[in-house]
């Protein structure tokens, strides 16, 4: 899924910190030394909130509009795009075995072009799950 959020961030008093927050995803926090940095805490932050929230079947929270937050005066908003599809591609990598049935005649006929079966699979889902 693809999501789209503010993201807050407040720099400390001699500009080299940055504290960032989702305001719409309680408790999606942390810190960069650069703003660049929090940028990229932030959203790999809020893509493991959205990831648990997905997995536990949580209600995902909607987007409030920027005018409608309460930002500090020193702060400095940004729109961060989150992908859980590719959040998930990245960081959970472990294989699980899977069990396909194919009519024997495809089977065959796979062997002896050397088509690595598991592999169209994961290619055909990854296909089907970004449409």
């Amino acid at each position: 899924m693809k999501y789209i959020y503010t993201a807050i961030f407040i720099p400390n008093e001699d500009g080299t910190k940055f504290y960032c927050r989702v305001p719409d995803l309680p408790g999606c926090i942390t810190t960069g030394n650069s703003l660049e940095d929090a940028i990229e805490m932030i959203t790999d932050a809020a893509s493991g909130w959205l990831v648990v929230a997905e997995d536990e079947g949580n209600s995902i929270p909607p987007t409030t509009p920027q005018c409608d937050l309460d930002i500090p005066d020193n702060a400095i908003c940004s729109i961060i795009c989150i992908d859980t599809l590719a959040y998930r591609a990245a960081t959970d990598t472990k294989a699980i075995r899977k069990n396909v049935s194919l009519p024997a005649w495809m089977a065959t006929l796979a062997e002896k072009r050397g088509v690595n079966c598991s592999q169209v699979l994961q290619d055909g889902l990854m296909q089907l799950f970004n449409n």
